[in-house]
């Protein structure tokens, strides 16, 4: 059954609970001292996988003069290591090292925590709402190509 609501307010009513949620992120990042893209940098990161600047980049929408930046960062403290990717010339992964995953361990386990609380509230198949915004993305992302032209 379709909501009543038109397109232009399914969108409206989108946008501002996205930017509401991630404005409960940057509260987050505030509070334990960090700036937001260094905190979902490290949210990327605390995975286990091997990232490069390039996927954190596009995977999370932070401009890659600013991920370079942070991770510039990160290596001078010793919180990460990179490495070639084969095939690659310039492109790196970039690895946490044992106290990179200490401290990101640290600063993302009350968010982990709360993120667990709430998904345990959530009323709804969670994987098909992901699905359904992945759709989302995929029409948004096709159609809007005309525009950006």
């Amino acid at each position: 059954m379709r909501c009543k609501l038109n397109s232009k307010d399914f969108f409206k009513n989108l946008g501002k609970l996205i930017y509401n949620i991630d404005g409960i992120y940057e509260i987050i990042a505030k509070n334990s001292h960090v700036k937001p893209n260094l905190l979902w940098i490290l949210y990327a990161l605390n995975d286990n996988e091997p990232h490069s600047q390039k996927a954190i980049s596009l995977d999370w929408d932070i401009p890659t003069s600013t991920v370079n930046t942070i991770i510039k960062e990160l290596e001078q403290k010793k919180l990460i290591t990179q490495r070639l990717i084969k095939g690659e010339k310039r492109e790196k992964h970039i690895i946490l090292t044992e106290s990179g995953k200490i401290y990101a361990d640290e600063l993302l386990k009350s968010i982990y925590d709360y993120e667990k609380k709430v998904f345990d509230l959530l009323p709804f198949d969670v994987k098909e709402f992901i699905d359904s915004l992945k759709l989302l993305y995929i029409k948004l992302n096709d159609n809007m190509k005309d525009i950006n032209k």
